[in-house]
């Protein structure tokens, strides 16, 4: 069962998920959605991926529920955004020598992250990285190219989810 994802035909970096013959409310990136993703554009990238896997801030949320593999977010926690190094669009612990971007945060949104298979198989450099799912910031603002979703609402898709679950992002084609 695949999560699919429709930006707005007005301001396409809001939009909505059908799952589980359910509706959500989600923002996407800044730039809306592309078929092209390419690093800092702030886009979210068209396509079907494979959900990867689960971390999550252990000290703020419970376990969540789910049959993806789950981890615990620590501190050091990173992932790689720098098309140049060998680690790109990787895991990676702090201090790191290249940019990466620090998944323990002072607001929420990274409390609860799941990892998308796009640009990992194989990963290209310069064709984005970092996309996740994860949870909307309260005035649902657009993202630097993620899905982010209200915490109910991901937890509620979450416990549906496995390693069998896509995510569908489609463009607008209107009704």
């Amino acid at each position: 069962m695949d999560i699919c994802v429709f930006p707005n035909s007005i301001d396409a970096s809001q939009g909505h998920a059908l799952f589980c013959d359910l509706r959500f409310a989600c923002s996407l990136g800044r730039s809306g959605v592309r078929q092209i993703k390419q690093e800092g554009d702030g886009a979210t990238p068209l396509g079907v991926f494979r959900l990867r896997r689960v971390l999550y801030r252990a000290d703020r949320v419970a376990l969540p529920i789910t049959d993806l593999p789950v981890s615990v977010i620590h501190q050091s926690d990173g992932w790689c955004d720098a098309p140049d190094d060998v680690h790109y669009n990787q895991f990676v612990e702090h201090p790191f020598k290249a940019s990466a971007e620090r998944l323990w945060r002072e607001d929420s949104r990274y409390d609860i992250i799941v990892v998308i298979g796009h640009n990992d198989d194989p990963i290209i450099p310069g064709l984005g990285s970092a996309i996740f799912l994860h949870i909307a910031a309260e005035d649902f603002s657009p993202t630097e190219g993620c899905v982010a979703f209200e915490q109910d609402d991901l937890l509620a898709i979450l416990r549906h989810c496995s390693a069998k679950t896509s995510i569908d992002i489609r463009p607008f084609y209107g009704r």
